[in-house]
């Protein structure tokens, strides 16, 4: 919903600015084997004279899957509970993909002709995508930074007391 302006890399920060001002900053782990990667690297450093961006959104597949799914969970439609959250999940990893792509593509680097599914399945296209509470940015915690700035909550989403998405 808003536009950042740019972001840098600080060691293991990643710092988003809005006209010149720091706006947010997550800490990011490093990889504990191998190159010791961490997304942090992925960024221009501070201080390098070259702007760089990164992309932040949030889906959903829509408002009221919980709240039916606990419903049909306390009816006893336990398959029809399950079924639907797994939807759910899937529909929205699946628009996530979807507007990484999109992204990819107006930032200048389409993916290449001929990418078939099992490839793109395999991430194997120029940018990454990552989400809370995996290796790379396992601090829950950092999604109410996220939150602060997309402000998701006008798409019915929100958190919980242990920052998981809701």
């Amino acid at each position: 919903n808003r536009i950042r302006s740019s972001s840098a890399a600080a060691d293991d920060d990643l710092i988003l600015f809005e006209g010149g001002r720091e706006v947010a900053r997550f800490r990011f782990p490093r990889q504990p084997a191998g190159e010791r990667l961490c997304l942090s690297d992925y960024v221009r450093a501070q201080g390098s004279g070259e702007k760089d961006y990164v992309a932040l959104f949030a889906v959903t597949c829509g408002a009221g899957v919980r709240e039916l799914s606990e419903r049909w969970k306390e009816e006893g439609q336990y398959l029809r509970s399950h079924a639907l959250q797994a939807l759910a999940i899937e529909s929205a990893e699946a628009f996530a993909e979807m507007l990484h792509a999109r992204l990819r593509t107006q930032w200048g680097f389409p993916d290449p002709p001929g990418l078939d599914l099992q490839e793109k399945l395999k991430a194997h296209y120029r940018g990454i995508r990552v989400s809370f509470g995996y290796p790379a940015c396992p601090n829950l915690a950092d999604q109410r930074i996220l939150f602060d700035l997309l402000g998701p909550e006008q798409i019915g989403l929100g958190l919980t007391e242990g920052f998981m998405r809701s």
